[in-house]
């Protein structure tokens, strides 16, 4: 349902950035050089990512879509890695040529371009020397992120250098989820810190090179919920760590601070250690609907992060992932309304939030999770790679056409 008491028309702020984000691994295709890809082939208990949407090569489609269907006036995508340097210190010249020409389309179609310099995925010979485990080894990170600067300074507005580091180390180093699959809580610790490291020193590096850029970090923010008497202090010490530790550790080193907000956590830090079924409880215990991965969706918890965050830090905010796994497109439109409408009453308060960036443009190879899931705006047909615009894309054109909800 779409909350109630919202009856005057919602207008943000002049130069509001209305977009859509994507991650190279799970549209482009044919990631053949990183480690995700050795990962799927050898685990062989998910479908693989494959060709995924052939955005590698469809990126003009895509982009018109987002200018002629959704209005948008930004669009969040990353650059991979793996591809650029697909053996260490052997950099691919014609896919340094070719993210020009993506950069350039979004361009002269007018879309500014949020960039993500690492979006989960790894080249697989830097994976093979331990990755982000030893601190030795970022400076193979760093010379990608100068090389990048160089490369894309004339076409890159907002850059991101790591996205959801407080996702990704759990995943890949305590839960076994991602790869490496390390399971150990010495190493959770150490990768943590040392992508912090990494953030500070792609920071100075691309400020370096162009010292008028925007640059952040993208972090996964979640509202937190205890259900039980004993259970109290889980959720406090998680929201804290979770939500906090990331941007505490690396401060200084934001222009501005990059929030991706999908639902309310059920699970905390002893969920963790601790693995229980909780689809049944969940829903018991927690009011709001579910979206098709379990999720509890929780539009006003955008309203309050954004609060919380810009209270504690005092940096401008951009929302760069909001979105929702909905094949049937039936919670998506009501989605898009509740959030933007609690995001729109924090700004009323002023919280200077400059920007929203829905995930996904289209549906994609969600990790661990394969093509199941459907987060787009527009529906992908896998067998012919067809763009189909769902009903919520229209809405969220209208929305960006008007910088606005229109009641």
């Amino acid at each position: 349902m779409i909350d109630k008491n919202r009856n005057n028309s919602l207008i943000f702020p002049h130069g509001f950035l209305w977009g859509t984000a994507t991650a190279a691994h799970q549209v482009e295709g044919n990631n053949i050089h990183s480690d995700w890809w050795k990962w799927e082939k050898d685990r062989k208990l998910i479908e693989d990512s494959g060709i995924a949407c052939d955005h590698y090569h469809k990126f003009k489609e895509d982009f018109r879509l987002a200018k002629e269907v959704l209005h948008n006036n930004a669009h969040r995508l990353s650059i991979e890695w793996a591809k650029i340097e697909p053996k260490e210190g052997k950099f691919d010249e014609n896919v340094i040529n070719h993210y020009k020409e993506v950069l350039a389309e979004l361009k002269r179609l007018g879309l500014k371009s949020m960039v993500t310099l690492h979006h989960f995925t790894l080249p697989l010979w830097f994976s093979e020397r331990g990755g982000w485990e030893k601190k030795e080894n970022l400076i193979f990170f760093k010379r990608f992120v100068e090389r990048c600067a160089q490369e894309y300074k004339n076409l890159v507005d907002y850059w991101i250098t790591i996205n959801e580091p407080n996702i990704y180390t759990p995943l890949a180093y305590l839960q076994r989820i991602f790869p490496p699959q390390k399971g150990s809580l010495i190493l959770t610790v150490k990768v943590y810190l040392n992508l912090a490291s990494t953030h500070k020193a792609a920071y100075k590096i691309i400020h370096s090179v162009i010292p008028n850029a925007q640059v952040g970090a993208a972090v996964h923010i979640g509202m937190f919920k205890a259900f039980g008497v004993f259970e109290n202090l889980f959720p406090e010490i998680s929201r804290r760590i979770f939500n906090y530790s990331f941007f505490d550790l690396t401060f200084k080193y934001h222009d501005f601070l990059g929030i991706n907000y999908y639902a309310l956590h059920r699970n905390t830090l002893k969920d963790i250690f601790i693995k229980r079924k909780r689809k049944k409880e969940t829903k018991e215990m927690i009011e709001g609907e579910l979206n098709d991965l379990g999720w509890t969706m929780y539009p006003s918890g955008i309203y309050t992060i954004c609060k919380e965050m810009y209270k504690r830090f005092h940096l401008p905010i951009i929302i760069t992932e909001n979105g929702i796994p909905d094949a049937k497109d039936e919670k998506r439109p009501s989605f898009i309304i509740n959030h933007l409408s609690w995001l729109h009453k924090a700004i009323e308060e002023g919280v200077d939030v400059r920007g929203y960036f829905h995930w996904s443009l289209m549906d994609n190879f969600e990790w661990n999770n394969g093509r199941k899931p459907r987060f787009g705006l527009f529906e992908i047909n896998y067998k012919t790679l067809e763009r189909i615009p769902r009903k919520s894309a229209y809405l969220y054109g209208e929305i960006s056409k008007n910088n606005g909800i229109l009641y």
